[in-house]
């Protein structure tokens, strides 16, 4: 009988790892704009375990319960960086750690990452994976109003509203500034659906474009007609590949 236990990541949160002692890579998986209660991210987590891996889901969410999502406002990425190195840390976690992000999860994992390497922050994680993510920074999200569809590169986002926070302040955190994953020489898998309706395809092309154009190697997947949220069998094909990135990357036995 498959087992997958929960052990608790103290000052943070739960984990689902894989029965015995261990040690297994670790991977953080970041929810979007539906919240940390929503429970996208445990069932990612959960998808995770099931394969080997200890995942944590992080959630990062303000002011939300079970039937409200919450806001994502001037989130604090420092924290983000706290439980990563928490979560390495972990005695029943090898020392290799990825992280996961979907949707504003997409962003915050290329964000944090490149933040990370642009000012020496170590250790950086040893892979980063973000499906339908954001090319550059986005506003502040509040569950009780709604944006329009498509690419928040022509966005009019607030520039005085911040979705992140780093080192204590919003500077240089501008809604349309470019993430500079680039920054990162690690491993990195992007993946979207070419018919998605809230979060535009375009982001990823040119996710693609430039870290190629700085030399990076990026594992890059389309899928063809699948929209925001994919149907059951883009879903396994999409995690099949993300487990499998997971698994060459990360110490995985």
């Amino acid at each position: 009988m498959l087992k997958i236990l929960r052990r608790l990541l103290p000052d943070f949160g739960t984990t689902y790892g894989p029965v015995g002692d261990g040690p297994f890579p670790g991977v953080m998986t970041l929810h979007g704009s539906e919240g940390g209660w929503s429970g996208w991210s445990h069932r990612n987590a959960v998808m995770l375990a099931a394969h080997g891996f200890v995942a944590y889901p992080h959630i990062y969410s303000k002011g939300g319960n079970a039937w409200n999502a919450g806001h994502i406002r001037e989130a604090p990425l420092d924290r983000t960086v706290a439980a990563l190195a928490a979560l390495r840390g972990a005695p029943w976690c090898n020392g290799s750690v990825g992280i996961y992000g979907a949707s504003r999860g997409g962003e915050h994992a290329l964000l944090v990452t490149s933040l990370m390497a642009r000012d020496g922050v170590t250790p950086l994680p040893d892979a980063v994976a973000a499906h339908s993510p954001a090319d550059v920074i986005c506003g502040a999200f509040d569950s009780s109003s709604w944006r329009d569809k498509g690419d928040p590169g022509w966005q009019a986002w607030d520039p005085g509203n911040r979705a992140w926070t780093w080192q204590g302040n919003t500077e240089g955190l501008t809604p349309t500034t470019p993430i500079e994953i680039e920054r990162y020489d690690g491993p990195v898998f992007l993946s979207h659906g070419t018919e998605d309706s809230v979060w535009s395809v375009e982001m990823t092309r040119r996710l693609e474009r430039r870290l190629t154009q700085h030399g990076r190697t990026p594992e890059v997947h389309y899928y063809e007609g699948q929209d925001h949220i994919g149907s059951s069998d883009g879903e396994n094909i999409h995690f099949d590949q993300v487990l499998t990135f997971f698994t060459r990357h990360l110490n995985a036995p």
